[in-house]
């Protein structure tokens, strides 16, 4: 019989100490031990050479590995994804790289992942290739939205986010108490202070900037907006992949920051914010951008926030109403409800080219059409320029 299990390595030794004895046929030992003549003779080197200690199985694995990464290098590796636990082989690789360490492929770096049990689930670590699209400048758009709540020890923190378009530079990352217009105006201004005004925001259909659904469609958010020259798109209602770049830089912030944690209160969940914003424009490499940082693509804008602003100013001849504290002008004797939001401002009414339809602006934006040829059903409420692309 071979070997048994139970008692492999007393049999070894036994079958070495038989055929050590003189005039032993090794062969016949073997053939009575049940194992062969190769294996015997493997055994009985070994106990020749280091006695009992040498009969106990050894791992089959080489002594040397001439392909496996250096220790250092794996555990450079592993530094990386510890203090960013899901940071993927690129982003590791291009940090590796600005250390000035030579780096191995992404693949590798996936590899050494794998095998320490830092990826798992189904498709971890495998080339995703996203359509993108992006403005041409900085500035030229910035994607603003709430990142639901987040509960803290006491209360709710509400993480107002704003990211600009074509450098994926997080501008702010607000612990806000409520989701209110003057939050948003009071985080937005101290925005435009530091950063300046872009030329236009996306924001969503939902309160403060958007009342989708709603007969008023504008809010005092977005004529402030307008105010200070700054063009509001709406994103299409109940498509939130509209805002494409900030919905991602959600799943971002939740992963490497929000999970797993429990902020004291806004204070705390602030000054968090403003850490991991470090580190996501100055540090974190970004794949749509090539690896790059964001930081490297943003420019501040040459729109400095005014002190004050202008009220709009129409052509000579042009018709212009004022609206009264419910929002409503009259026109060719007929009242029309346009939106609360421009409760004593000057509207321009502008005629179309379909005969009896009108259009009433504030400053150049289009704010709604009337219909004096239907009294019962005269103001068409139009959207912020709604936003048909979905950039990723």
């Amino acid at each position: 019989m071979p070997f048994q299990e139970c008692s492999v390595v007393s049999q070894r030794e036994e079958f070495c100490r038989l055929a050590s004895a003189g005039g032993s046929n090794i062969r016949e030992l073997c053939r009575r031990f049940g194992i062969a003549p190769a294996t015997g003779y493997v055994w009985l080197g070994r106990f020749r050479a280091e006695g009992s200690a040498g009969l106990v199985d050894r791992s089959s694995r080489p002594h040397v590995s001439p392909l496996r990464t250096d220790p250092r290098l794996e555990a450079a590796v592993l530094s990386v994804r510890a203090a960013h636990p899901v940071w993927g082989g690129r982003k590791i690789r291009r940090v590796l790289e600005r250390q000035g360490l030579e780096a191995p492929a992404a693949s590798t770096i996936t590899a050494i992942l794998r095998c320490a049990g830092q990826l798992d689930g189904p498709g971890a670590g495998k080339r995703r290739d996203p359509i993108r699209f992006e403005y041409a400048a900085p500035n030229d758009l910035w994607q603003m939205d709430f990142k639901g709540h987040v509960a803290m020890a006491s209360g709710r923190c509400h993480p107002l986010t704003i990211i600009d378009d074509h450098a994926r530079y997080a501008l702010e990352i607000g612990a806000c108490g409520n989701e209110a217009t003057g939050t948003v105006s009071d985080r937005l201004n101290r925005v435009f202070r530091r950063f300046g005004l872009p030329n236009r925001i996306l924001a969503d259909n939902g309160p403060p900037w958007g009342t989708a659904g709603a007969e008023e469609r504008h809010t005092q958010l977005t004529v402030w907006l307008l105010d200070l020259g700054v063009e509001v798109i709406h994103g299409r209602p109940y498509h939130p992949q509209t805002q494409g770049k900030d919905e991602r830089f959600h799943r971002t912030l939740k992963a490497e920051l929000l999970d797993g944690r429990l902020f004291a209160d806004l204070a705390e969940a602030q000054r968090a914010f403003d850490t991991w914003r470090d580190v996501y424009n100055a540090e974190r490499p970004h794949e749509a951008l090539g690896l790059a940082v964001p930081a490297s693509r943003y420019r501040m804008s040459q729109r400095a926030l005014p002190r004050s602003t202008e009220p709009p100013a129409y052509d000579s001849g042009e018709i212009v109403r004022k609206a009264d504290i419910g929002g409503r002008i009259t026109f060719k004797g007929l009242v029309f409800a346009i939106s609360r939001a421009v409760a004593g401002r000057h509207l321009a009414i502008r005629p179309t080219e379909q005969d009896g339809v009108w259009t009433v602006c504030y400053r150049s934006h289009v704010m709604a059409k009337i219909d004096i040829r239907k009294p019962t059903k005269t103001v068409h409420n139009l959207p912020e320029h709604p936003f048909r692309r979905s950039p990723v």
